[in-house]
């Protein structure tokens, strides 16, 4: 099981959720302690939010709005260097290519070396049902980082912009079932998370948000110290490392030393 601490800090970092307030829920610690590390996190929410009230008086276009001010102000106090909201309709997103084009467009635009969304195979837990946004949200930026941002062809219309395709290297899904890594938290992360999620003071009228973060911290750290690692506080993610391995491990070296003895294909011939 991989600790974050002993991976690199990315330089920068795209963050792609679905509702105002998800970001900070799910990863906020590990922005916080990477942000401290110098790295450069962007921001990219894809619905408006103005489906999170149970309030028959609200207005969906206020909501929308005051959501939107307190999410870049969760992103403010996390030091986050720009957040862009797609302005889809809050649980209406389907996996869709505009979705896709959308996402990759953002990519393309910010380059992130790590890009870290939702896991879209979580549909369920025993205690939790996912919410559709945020399966279709995990599955278009997977799509989107590959073959969308990456590859040309794939996206001509990107190309007419002027936007030079781009590799992530990495990719880590939060809210997954089954976490390949973790990032120990200590105390003052846990409290830069709780600061930046308390922006979200709509939807902490009729939730526990601070207590339901806290919780969620210290039942992951339990996960983590199961598998070995020593923390107080985690969050967990499943990593999928697309970068090409770099030609320094043993293995490589011995990879290197055959394919610089085969024949030229005249000699094949």
């Amino acid at each position: 099981m991989q600790s974050l601490l002993n991976a690199p800090v990315p330089e920068s970092v795209l963050v792609v959720a679905a509702h105002p307030d998800d970001i900070e829920f799910m990863a906020g610690g590990t922005l916080a302690c990477w942000g401290m590390q110098g790295a450069r996190i962007h921001y990219l929410l894809v619905t408006d939010g103005a489906g999170g009230s149970r309030d028959p008086e609200q207005s969906p276009e206020a909501l929308a709005a005051l959501r939107r001010l307190e999410q870049r102000e969760a992103a403010r106090r996390l030091g986050v260097a720009s957040v862009t909201f797609l302005g889809y309709a809050d649980a209406h997103v389907d996996a869709t290519y505009e979705l896709r084009v959308a996402i990759a467009r953002v990519i393309r635009q910010v380059r992130p070396e790590a890009v870290l969304t939702f896991d879209p195979h979580l549909r369920y837990r025993a205690n939790l049902l996912n919410h559709p946004d945020h399966i279709a949200v995990g599955a278009s930026t997977l799509g989107a980082v590959m073959p969308l941002a990456n590859t040309h062809l794939a996206a001509p219309e990107l190309a007419a912009e002027g936007l030079e395709p781009h590799d992530v290297e990495r990719i880590y899904l939060f809210e997954t079932a089954s976490p390949t890594a973790y990032m120990p938290l200590e105390q003052h992360h846990l409290e830069r998370k709780l600061y930046a999620f308390q922006a979200h003071a709509s939807q902490l009228e009729n939730w526990d948000g601070e207590f339901a973060i806290a919780e969620r911290a210290m039942d992951t750290a339990d996960a983590a110290r199961a598998q070995g690692l020593d923390c107080i506080y985690a969050e967990d993610f499943t990593c999928v490392q697309l970068a090409a391995p770099r030609r320094t491990s043993p293995r490589a070296v011995v990879l290197e030393q055959v394919l610089r003895r085969q024949p030229a294909l005249a000699e094949l011939r």
